[in-house]
């Protein structure tokens, strides 16, 4: 029986490119507030694999979560969506 399971996608923005090999992507949320329900905007950064070094700063990326690759890398960049110049 074969079954695909659908792994986690996050988009965001690729802050750093300073490692070899690896990005770190912020991606933001809106979220809201369980008792007062005020919006409130929050960010998670992220180290992902970018194994051809193709990402530079302030592209926008999808990363998919995979199997860890080191002690911080559990996400690959899976496309670039909108390149910096």
């Amino acid at each position: 029986m074969n079954t695909k399971t659908i792994k986690r996608q996050l988009e965001g923005t690729v802050m750093s490119t300073k490692m070899a090999k690896t990005v770190v992507v912020r991606v933001d949320r809106i979220r809201k507030h369980p008792k007062y329900h005020k919006q409130y905007a929050s960010s998670s950064r992220y180290k992902a694999h970018d194994p051809k070094n193709e990402c530079v700063e302030g592209d926008h990326v999808v990363i998919q979560a995979c199997r860890p690759i080191s002690k911080d890398k559990k996400w690959r960049v899976i496309s670039v969506t909108h390149q910096q110049k």
